[in-house]
């Protein structure tokens, strides 16, 4: 068993497989997950495990290269907001309908436990090196 990082083997599995571009949306319980993108469904209950522990817990493993979120975040949803904006300076803002168009074609989604609206972000993988 693994000492430390992400524990869940088919998270740690698909985060393994990602490269240079891929795309990870990590999800609310409430976001339509789409056909096709691998989905590792994290939630266990309403607001467990939160968009927060999950997003965190992601940054430490992933090189990120840019970050999408719907801009309905804003009005709707000041704590995503502001958690968004600290982790990603130049978090880009699409609408809504946009970012689950995009999220069609992420290689990966995570799903929260997240029960508030918008808590939502779509992840570009960089590179380590």
């Amino acid at each position: 068993m693994k000492k430390a990082g992400i524990l869940n083997r088919h998270l740690s599995g698909a985060l393994a497989e990602l490269g240079h571009g891929d795309g990870v949306l990590v999800c609310d319980a409430g976001m339509p997950i789409p056909d096709g993108p691998r989905v590792v469904d994290l939630a266990f209950r309403a607001g467990v495990p939160s968009f927060a522990e999950v997003l965190d817990g992601l940054l430490a493993e992933l090189v990120v290269e840019g970050a999408t979120a719907a801009e309905e975040v804003r009005a709707a949803n000041p704590a995503a907001t502001a958690l968004l904006e600290s982790r990603f300076p130049g978090l880009a803002l699409v609408p809504h309908e946009r970012l689950k168009e995009l999220s069609a074609g992420a290689r990966l989604i995570v799903r929260t436990g997240e029960a508030h609206p918008y808590a939502n972000v779509l992840l570009r993988c960089g590179v380590f090196f």
